[in-house]
Formats: structure tokens, sequence, C-alpha cells
């Protein structure tokens, strides 16, 4: 007993000094929990027919832990101009970088049925460390095949890399996805980049649990100059 209790009690410091050794590299490194401004509350009530299964994380009230990012990192992509694959039918491209991302109807912009596609120009390449997005979460709803591409090519033929990609059938024809399917809350989705360097940034959606349309609300992208 007493030989089990040494090891526990070695094992819980080990562990005590990889945590310390840890958070000193992430000083030393200068890195910091990525900070976001969220939104209110999703104020609409969890639906009861909401999709379940290996590939959907199930909804929660609890924000996800933050990413470390450098301690410099700045949102590039606030007031850059956005296109698309199509018009929205409302609301306008400029929205989705205009940092307002309330759970109400003058936040959201949408967009037709089928896989399609907004695009943020940086307007020179930066170093990527995060991407935090935030589609229709004005409801409690799982928005199909997310796909989060960035690339110098503003068409997206040479270059690109894919950041995050959960349509798992290859339904939108861009490849198949290992990433989970979330429900969109206030939280939004917070993908990490690592220092990929890239002018553009490009979303993909393809409707949702609730609907055949497209909706976004925010693209914010965290960086520092490209050296």
């Amino acid at each position: 007993m007493k030989s089990d209790l040494s090891k526990l009690t070695l094992a819980a410091t080990c562990a005590s000094v990889l945590m310390t050794l840890s958070a000193s590299a992430a000083d030393a490194q200068g890195t910091v929990p990525l900070a976001l401004k969220l939104p209110l509350h999703t104020l609409k009530g969890t639906p009861q027919d909401l999709p379940k299964g290996p590939n959907i994380e199930p909804p929660s009230d609890v924000a996800p832990p933050p990413i470390q990012v450098p301690k410099d990192v700045v949102n590039v992509a606030a007031g850059k101009p956005v296109t698309s694959s199509v018009e929205p039918f409302q609301g306008e491209l400029k929205q989705l970088t205009d940092g307002n991302k309330e759970p109400v109807d003058d936040d959201a912009v949408e967009f037709k049925k089928g896989t399609q596609w907004v695009q943020v120009d940086l307007g020179k390449s930066f170093a990527i460390y995060a991407v935090a997005m935030w589609h229709d979460h004005r409801y409690v709803q799982s928005i199909r095949d997310v796909i989060l591409l960035v690339s110098d090519d503003p068409e997206f033929k040479t270059g690109v890399t894919t950041l995050y990609n959960n349509d798992t059938d290859n339904s939108s024809g861009l490849g198949v996805g290992t990433d989970r399917e979330y429900f969109e809350m206030e939280y939004g989705r917070v993908v990490p980049a690592k220092g990929v360097k890239a002018r553009y940034v490009r979303g993909y959606s393809r409707g949702s649990n609730q609907s055949a349309l497209n909706c976004w609300q925010e693209i914010e992208v965290y960086a520092l100059p490209a050296k």
C-alpha cells in the first residue's frame, strides 16, 4: 500500500512539473489564450430533433477552452472586403467582417441553398494562427459541410490549406473531412491555423439540419504580419 501511494505521489508530482514546464514554455514563446468578444447567448431553445451520431458534438452551454496564440495577434479580417459564390438575399457581405454577430435577424447574412462560400481578402499575406467563424446562431442548429480553406490564390486553385472540414461524405466535392459537426452557439467555432501564411480565407457551408439555406454572421482572422 505504501509503495502504491508513493507511486501515485510521484506520478502526481511529475504531472505537476510537466504542467509547469508547459506553462513556462508557453510564456517563453509569448503565447496567450485567444480572447474573443462573444455575442449574446443563443436565445432559442434546443429543438427536440437535433441530429445525433459519432461525428456530431452534442450542444453545450459551456464555452470550449480557448486555444493558445501569440500574444500580439489581432483580428486582421476586421472591415476587410468579402466576396461570395452567390449574392446574399438578406443582409450584406460587409456584415461578415463588421464585428456584429448577435443572434438577431439584422446580423444574419443569408444565401440560397446548395454548397456556397464566402471569402475574406485580408489585403496581403499574414501568418494566421486562428480563424473564428459564426454561422447562424439565432437557433441551435448543426451546419452542414463546414469547410475552411486559406490560400494566397484568390481562386483557390493553388497553395490551398484546409483548416477544417466536417463533410464526411464529400457531398460538397471538396474532399472527405474528418472534423466533427457541431451546433451553432454564441461561441462560434475557433479553428487553429498554426501560423499558415495566406491572404484569402474561404468558408463553405451547405445548409443545416433546420434549413437548406446558408447563413453566416461573422469571420475573424487572428494573425501576425508574415515574415
